[in-house]
This record gives structure tokens, sequence and C-alpha cells, in this order.
């Protein structure tokens, strides 16, 4: 994946990011010639955080169905939390 250089960022400013996002979905920004950050646009970061959530969905519906649960009351909970530290 290519990236923007901090300094073709600096001189040529959000475009070089919008050109950069038009042929990648995430466009990676290097800062003395390491990769630093990565910039993508607001739908394609809405995207990544449903596939996220779904993913954590998921692994609480296998919890659950393979019986890796607690059931318990809030104030057993907070006991619990509190002598784990």
């Amino acid at each position: 994946m290519a990236s923007i250089s901090a300094n073709d960022l600096k001189t040529k400013g959000v475009s070089a990011i919008e050109s950069m996002l038009e042929k990648q979905p995430e466009a990676i920004i290097s800062v003395r010639g390491k990769d630093k950050f990565v910039v993508m646009d607001m739908a394609h970061y809405h995207y990544l955080r449903e596939c996220e959530l779904e993913a954590a969905l998921a692994e609480t519906r296998a919890d659950v169905a393979a019986g890796r649960t607690v059931h318990e009351s809030a104030e057993d909970h907070v006991k619990r939390l509190e002598t784990a530290e």
C-alpha cells in the first residue's frame, strides 16, 4: 500500500489524501520514512466499526452457546471484579 509523506501532506494538504483515497480505501501517512497514521473516509470507517461490532456479537453468541457465562447480581459482579484486582 502506498503512503503519503508528512511533507507531501504539508505542501498539498487534504488533496493529497483525497487523491490517495480515490485509488484505495485507506491512505497511510509516513513520518520520516516510517508509516505512522492511517486515514480513511467516514463511510469506510463506519463499515469497519460495524464489522468490529459484528465480530464482538458473534464472539458473545459463541460464549453463550458454549456456556462460558456467569449469572450473578450486579453486587456479586462488582465484588468479583474487586477481588480479581
